[in-house]
């Protein structure tokens, strides 16, 4: 699975504003909800519930947070990218600034566990997140994303 297929241009938010981590969720699962075929509600409760298994702040300023969503097609990705930082109880308890939202469908084997290790070691490589950080446009983004899987334009 190409992480780029995954957040094309259109699945892309730079300057998303929320007041804490909850918030960010419940609007991550309202800009997703249509693609997904879920109300925000049921997107936001399944990623709410995997918070409480352990946060999905990777680190650096980075979140990864994801669900498993019982009867979704296919996977469904979002990238944003914080306005401003902010607290996410990541592990290494830095703000978040960059995150990389994925839900994957409830039947799937582990297909996903690909998708998660390829996003969280983009993430590792700090000029990647240097670029992201920079990146005036959602193309520009999906740019940063291809070069990195060998794709670039």
């Amino acid at each position: 699975m190409r992480i780029s297929a995954l957040f094309s241009p259109d699945h892309i938010v730079l300057g998303l504003r929320a007041a804490g981590k909850e918030a960010l969720l419940r609007e991550l699962a309202r800009k997703t909800a249509r693609r997904a075929g879920f109300e925000p509600e049921v997107l936001a409760a399944a990623l709410l519930a995997r918070e409480v298994l352990g946060s999905t702040g990777i680190g650096r300023g980075f979140a990864l947070p994801h669900a498993r969503i019982a009867g979704l097609k296919h996977f469904v990705g979002l990238f944003a990218r914080l306005e401003t930082p902010l607290q996410y109880e990541a592990i290494d308890e830095a703000p978040v600034d960059l995150v990389f939202l994925l839900l994957i469908p409830g039947e799937s084997a582990n297909e996903h566990l690909a998708a998660l290790a390829a996003i969280s070691r983009l993430m590792r490589d700090e000029r990647v997140a240097l670029r992201l950080r920079q990146a005036k446009t959602a193309q520009e983004v999906t740019a940063v994303l291809k070069e990195t899987e060998g794709g670039g334009e």
